[in-house]
């Protein structure tokens, strides 16, 4: 089972370059940790990302709320994952028509193909999706991660869906390098998909609005996932980000220590 291996041991069993680097920067960073930077203001994004990113191995971003998007920012946050040695995942949930998001991933104001080393999608359009956005993602060596379930109460995606995702994710291993997930999955012979997890926290549970959070090492050694996403536990409500990142940063990979270990 590939959850028993290290990072570096699975980097060498993918045929995707982000996949491969990925794994080998989370195993030289000691980082399993990626912060969901969920701000509207471009300055404050940028604050955020120099803060935390010695911490991180993945960024996680929404470029859509940022109300004063440009490409100076683009630019910015490139130079800081360079500088911090982090990658950068923009959350854009595609979920549309292969054709569609074809020019929503490539093109449009936000050029994401562009700059972004992981994005995702929603599986309800069905395969076309993977394979438009596989089309312009591939050349440039990007990956993608497919939402096989959520983290909010009530959430749909789960049961045959979830079934159906990791199902088409199998058909396109070359581009589809994981799941956003609440737990892994049995892996078949040849499986190594990288688990990300959203809603991760250690100081409360619930945000009253639907979201569920849950403790690190639930999520990395009750669970198997790989990496935790961590939002508003490391920045809201005036927390010490860079502090914070390096409390979660911690807890993340000594889960997953004691995951290898066991």
């Amino acid at each position: 089972m590939s959850a028993s291996l290290s990072y570096l041991e699975r980097s060498k069993l993918h045929s995707n370059p982000t996949a491969k680097a990925f794994l080998e920067l989370m195993e030289r960073k000691k980082s399993n940790l990626s912060v969901a930077a969920d701000l509207n203001k471009k300055a404050a994004l940028i604050e955020l990302a120099d803060k935390v990113g010695p911490y991180i191995c993945l960024l996680k971003t929404h470029i859509d709320v940022v109300e004063d998007f440009d490409q100076d920012l683009v630019d910015q946050l490139t130079a800081l994952a360079k500088k911090h040695d982090f990658m950068i995942f923009e959350d854009r949930k595609f979920a549309d028509i292969g054709n569609t998001v074809k020019l929503q991933y490539g093109s449009g104001i936000y050029k994401i193909a562009s700059w972004s080393d992981i994005t995702n999608a929603h599986m309800v359009p069905g395969e076309g999706i993977v394979q438009g956005l596989r089309e312009v993602g591939l050349p440039l060596n990007r990956a993608m991660l497919l939402l096989a379930e959520m983290s909010s109460a009530g959430t749909l995606a789960k049961g045959d869906y979830t079934v159906k995702t990791v199902e088409v994710a199998r058909k396109y291993k070359d581009f589809v390098v994981g799941f956003i997930a609440m737990e892994r999955y049995a892996d078949k012979e040849g499986d190594d998909f990288i688990y990300m997890t959203p809603g991760v926290g250690m100081d409360q549970t619930s945000d009253g609005m639907g979201q569920q959070w849950k403790h690190p090492r639930e999520v990395v050694f009750d669970r198997g996932c790989d990496v935790i996403i961590v939002g508003r536990g490391i920045y809201g409500g005036g927390r010490d980000a860079a502090k914070e990142a390096k409390r979660y940063q911690e807890a993340g990979w000594n889960a997953y220590v004691e995951r290898i270990s066991k």
